[in-house]
C-alpha cells in the first residue's frame, strides 16, 4: 500500500514514558525524530494526540466532574500535549503547525480542513488539537473524522502492542496477531482497537487503519515503506 499523506494518532499515556503522569522529555524527543525521519520519505503527515497523560474526561466523570467540562479539559491536555510535540519538532528541525479544535489563537490557528491540508502541502507537519471540539467524542473519533477530512490515505494508530491480537497481549501471554483484519471483524470479536464510533466512520469512509508500536524507535518509517510490521484493518 502507497502512502502520499497519513494521519498519525498517537496517544497520550505513550508520551509519560516510564512516568506515572505527565509528559517523558526522552520519549518525546524519540517520536520528534521518528516523525521527522517519516517526512523526510516525502509522505504529508497530519497528527492527532490523546491527552490520557493529563487528564481523562471520562474518568473525571467518575469522580465528579460534568462530563462536558471534564472533556473539555481532555481537549485542553490534547492541546498540552500538541504544543510539546511542535516545540520537539522545530528542536530538530522540522516544520509543522498546531490547529486547535476550538479557537485558542494565539496558541494555535482554527482547524479547518483547507488550511490543513495547505500547510501539508508545503511540507509542515499539521498538529491537530482539541480532538473534534466537541464532548462524547474520543480523540480516536478525531483521528478518524480529520483523517477523512484531509483525505489521508491511511490512519497510521500508533500503540505500545505491535498491532492487533486476538486479546490483550499484556494479560493474555496466548494472544496471537493479525495480519490484516477487517472493521466488521474487529467489531464481532469485539476487539478494542478503537471505539466503535471511530471504527464506524474509517469503515463507512473506507479509511484503512495501520495499528502499530510508535514506541519502537524507526517502525513509522518502516511501516510508511511498506514493512510488514503491524496490523492493517481495512473495509
Amino acid at each position: 500500500m502507497q502512502f502520499n499523506r497519513i494521519l498519525l494518532k498517537l496517544s497520550g499515556e505513550s508520551l509519560m514514558g516510564d512516568k506515572q503522569y505527565g509528559i517523558d522529555e526522552k520519549r518525546l524527543q524519540e517520536y520528534a525524530e521518528q516523525i521527522q525521519e517519516a517526512a523526510q520519505t516525502g509522505v504529508q503527515i497530519g497528527i492527532v494526540i490523546g491527552g490520557g497523560n493529563i487528564f481523562r474526561g471520562l474518568s473525571g466523570a467518575t469522580k465528579g466532574f460534568d462530563r462536558v467540562k471534564g472533556d473539555q479539559m481532555g481537549m485542553l491536555a490534547t492541546v498540552i500535549n500538541s504544543l510539546a510535540l511542535s516545540s520537539a519538532l522545530t528542536s530538530v528541525g522540522q516544520k509543522n503547525r498546531v490547529f486547535t479544535a476550538v479557537r485558542m489563537e494565539p496558541i494555535g490557528e482554527l482547524y479547518s480542513k483547507w488550511k490543513a491540508i495547505e500547510s501539508l502541502e508545503k511540507g509542515e507537519i499539521a498538529i491537530l488539537a482539541a480532538g473534534t471540539g466537541n464532548p462524547f467524542f474520543t480523540t480516536d473519533t478525531a483521528s478518524a473524522l480529520r483523517g477523512i477530512e484531509i483525505e489521508a490515505d491511511a490512519m497510521f494508530k500508533g500503540t505500545r502492542v505491535d498491532g492487533v491480537y486476538t486479546a490483550d497481549p499484556e494479560r493474555d501471554p496466548a494472544a496471537t496477531k493479525f495480519h490484516t483484519i477487517t472493521f466488521d471483524e474487529v467489531y464481532d470479536r469485539g476487539l478494542k482497537v478503537m471505539d466503535l464510533t471511530a471504527t464506524t466512520l474509517c469503515k463507512e469512509n473506507n479509511l484503512p487503519v495501520v495499528v502499530f508500536d510508535m514506541d519502537k524507535y524507526g517502525n513509522l518509517k518502516r511501516v510508511i515503506e511498506g514493512e510488514d510490521i503491524g496490523t492493517l484493518v481495512h473495509v
